[in-house]
């Protein structure tokens, strides 16, 4: 059984215009999607409460996208288009950051599970728990 450590992180988009920090926990646990949107894109998510949660800047470099029920917030950067967090649909009082946008310490882990976001309201329910704060 590993030690659970927890760690204030940045992240953000290609170009900088957009940045975020997190407190999030080692080993750190993510999903990728196979969904419409995250296969397309190459989103890795780790689902937080909002609380763990700060845009540090770049709020108005943030363009959005909604489809289908329009219940998850798409947001990209509008500089260089890249989606560091949104807020899904499984857990619209979360944020999903991007894996592939957070600057981890050497040696940190993450733990990827597939997730069938295919057949998201069949699946949708394993993910609620991860916005809850304590």
């Amino acid at each position: 059984m590993s030690d659970v450590s927890e760690h204030m992180v940045e992240g953000g988009c290609h170009c900088g215009a957009v940045r975020y920090q997190v407190k999030i926990s080692n080993p750190l646990v993510a999903h990728a999607c196979n969904c419409s949107i995250c296969q397309v894109h190459g989103f890795v998510g780790a689902i937080l409460p909002v609380p763990q949660f700060e845009l540090l800047q770049g709020e108005e470099s943030l363009t959005e996208y909604r489809f289908n029920t329009g219940v998850a917030r798409h947001l990209f950067c509008k500089h260089c288009g890249v989606k560091s967090f949104y807020r899904p649909r499984s857990n619209p009082d979360g944020v999903s950051v991007n894996i592939h946008t957070l600057e981890l310490p050497d040696g940190f882990d993450v733990d990827v599970t597939p997730f069938d976001g295919q057949h998201w309201e069949v699946h949708a329910h394993t993910l609620k728990h991860l916005s809850e704060t304590s």
